[in-house]
């Protein structure tokens, strides 16, 4: 079997069984078995692929197999969403696809099961994806459904991010937001300022950050940059949060500046930089120890490393009063702004979970605003758009404190892309989008607690 095949498929049964996340274990699987670069991206993209339309190719399955895929053991599935995948979505030869999948069928099950991997897929390979996506959304009526099924999303996921556009008055924009979740995402680095110019890196600069370069191709951590630490592999959206902050106004020496929530440490580093250049210090906070030690590493270039401390960010308003002059405040979410990245997200989140995220977030963000001295700027960033982790938090943290002072964060951060920034706003705050923008769907509001 091709190596390739074997990595997708492991990685696969390892997000299913252990809750694995595919970013993460992908790269290292792909690693150990030594795949050269084209046999790697083979890897990434079947298992990218797989994972983010396994909904659409549950539903062909369905009707190739004459079975609800409840009733197919779920290594086989995973075989037969693998198989479905190269069919539908690739360039792979139909009889390598059906051949090598039924070869795999056979390492996880039996003869039986081969057979009727081998049925099932000849089955799918007869038609093309249009041809299936006609057939599966015949008697569909509901729009929404369609989408969801068309683009491979849960349908509560659909109308959270229709409600969201709504609200930036987009909403006709839905069908490209969900053709951009399903798009394999530029590689974005980060040239950590006063340690590396991006002029420096390899790559194109990208059109809204100024400190960023898209990648060339290959694994962005091979290059000696990334390895010593003076380039992080970073989302352009996740940059233009972070200076957002740094560069809201001139930084005075002496300010101390908080990342609140600094795990893994992408935006910590850069707002380590950022706060180093202009003589200022940072303090980060992770409620997670494994997460802060991720931390720690993410700011190991800095001539001065920033502490880091391991400890529950709702108590830092109390231990921390008026203490600070910036405060990052990229809060816990749904993660629904970076679903083109994390494949898997999308089926493993649930309605349900938005409570307590959003009880959590308002808690976070008490303990910012007592943290912050009068005249702090606080930035409250979330990587999702959903109305109640964005607008709706921050409608409620303006009206319990009339001491904040919402900024326009949109004249902040056109003046830090240079003017090349074209998306929603409401208020002040910033919506990024996938499909508009090239980022992730970040959401940022800039505050001010006034004297």
């Amino acid at each position: 079997m091709q190596p390739a095949r074997r990595v997708a498929y492991g990685v696969i049964a390892a997000v299913r069984e252990d809750e694995a996340f595919a970013n993460l274990l992908l790269p290292q699987r792909i690693d150990r078995a030594g795949l050269d670069a084209k046999d790697a991206a083979l890897a990434t993209e079947l298992t990218y692929g797989t994972l983010r339309r396994h909904g659409f190719y549950d539903r062909v399955i369905e009707l190739a197999a004459h079975r609800p895929v409840g009733e197919i053991d779920a290594p086989l599935l995973d075989v037969l969403r693998l198989g479905a995948h190269q069919l539908l979505a690739t360039r792979v030869a139909p009889h390598a696809a059906v051949d090598e999948s039924v070869s795999l069928a056979r390492e996880v099950g039996s003869r039986s099961t081969a057979g009727f991997a081998n049925a099932v897929l000849r089955t799918i390979g007869r038609a093309d994806a249009e041809a299936w996506l006609v057939e599966v959304l015949a008697g569909v009526r509901d729009e929404d459904e369609r989408l969801a099924i068309e683009h491979s999303h849960p349908l509560w996921i659909v109308r959270a991010l229709r409600r969201a556009l709504a609200a930036a008055e987009r909403e006709a924009e839905l069908p490209e937001l969900l053709a951009a979740d399903n798009a394999a995402p530029r590689v974005s680095l980060t040239a950590l300022p006063g340690l590396l110019e991006r002029a420096e890196l390899p790559g194109t600069p990208t059109p809204l950050s100024p400190v960023g370069v898209r990648a060339e191709g290959g694994d962005p951590a091979r290059l000696p940059q990334v390895r010593d630490g003076r380039v992080r592999v970073q989302d352009e959206g996740s940059q233009l949060a972070a200076l957002a902050l740094s560069r809201a106004r001139p930084v005075e020496p002496g300010e101390r500046w908080l990342d609140l929530c600094a795990g893994p440490g992408g935006k910590a580093a850069l707002l380590a930089a950022e706060a180093a250049v202009g003589g200022a210090a940072l303090l980060a906070n992770e409620v997670v120890p494994a997460r802060a030690e991720l931390v720690r590493r993410a700011l190991v270039a800095l001539p001065d490393p920033p502490e880091v401390l391991a400890g529950d960010g709702r108590d830092f308003g109390e231990s921390h009063p008026q203490e600070f002059d910036r405060i990052m405040l990229d809060a816990p979410c749904t993660g629904l702004g970076a679903l083109r990245r994390r494949p898997e997200a999308r089926w493993r989140k649930q309605p349900g979970d938005l409570p307590g995220l959003t009880g959590l977030q308002d808690q976070l963000a008490e303990s910012a605003v007592r943290a912050l001295k009068p005249g702090g700027l606080l930035a409250y960033v979330t990587c999702s758009p959903h109305v109640a982790e964005t607008r709706g938090v921050l409608r409620g943290l303006l009206k319990r404190h009339p001491e904040l002072e919402q900024l326009d964060t949109a004249a902040v951060l056109n003046q830090v892309t240079g003017g090349s920034l074209e998306t929603a706003e409401e208020g002040g705050a910033v919506q990024l989008w996938p499909h508009s923008d090239g980022t992730d769907a970040m959401f940022i509001a800039l505050l001010r607690r006034t004297a």
